[in-house]
């Protein structure tokens, strides 16, 4: 019996062994978490582009006063919708940078609108959208996290051995881009004044 078709069978063997652990399946499968996770930051943020219509109806049915913030915020939102970000814009922090900007904007906007109308929180329909919007950003912070730590572990898994090998060889991998606040004064707490502070 000859040797050939046993060597052959054998560095078959170690040639699927190697490329098993140079991240052939790994990094496709890293890559697809943080873009499956980044849609899920977007689709927490259209939630809350959303609900903002809604908002904006219902202060305006209270009442004309303030009209300059509700033009900001309806501004803010449209502002919003215009940058988009796709899986494939993971790896450019100027996009991320803007996407972030942008909602950190639509943020600020709620916060004065919030600040602005006090007697609307004893309105039924303002309290249960605040309430919605209130949810929606929480489910936003947590989206973010998810999207940063799904972008840790494909950035770590991109840069260490073995699957390092694989990732530049195969796919050309770049790192992404985690999500970082870039609203100015993000990192302080907002103070909220209903106008009743003694």
């Amino acid at each position: 019996m000859s040797r050939a078709p046993i060597a052959r069978a054998t560095a078959a063997i170690l040639l699927a062994s190697a490329l098993a652990g140079c991240g052939i399946n790994s990094i496709p499968t890293a890559e697809e978490n943080v873009k499956a996770r980044w849609a899920d930051v977007q689709n927490d943020y259209q939630r809350r582009a959303d609900l903002i219509p809604n908002l904006v109806a219902t202060v305006k049915a209270a009442g004309a006063q303030e009209k300059s913030i509700l033009v900001e915020v309806t501004q803010a939102r449209a502002a919003a919708n215009t940058v988009q970000v796709s899986g494939d814009d993971l790896t450019d922090p100027a996009k991320i940078a803007q996407f972030s900007r942008v909602q950190g904007a639509v943020g600020l906007s709620l916060q004065r609108l919030q600040e602005a109308y006090p007697e609307l929180k004893s309105q039924a329909n303002y309290t249960t959208l605040m309430s919605q919007l209130e949810g929606t950003e929480n489910r936003i912070t947590i989206a973010r996290r998810d999207y940063n730590g799904a972008v840790q572990a494909y950035n770590t898994k991109i840069r260490t051995f073995p699957d390092a090998v694989g990732a530049k060889i195969f796919y050309g991998a770049k790192p992404m881009v985690p999500f970082a606040a870039t609203t100015p004064g993000a990192e302080t707490a907002p103070t909220v004044n209903f106008g009743n502070a003694s």
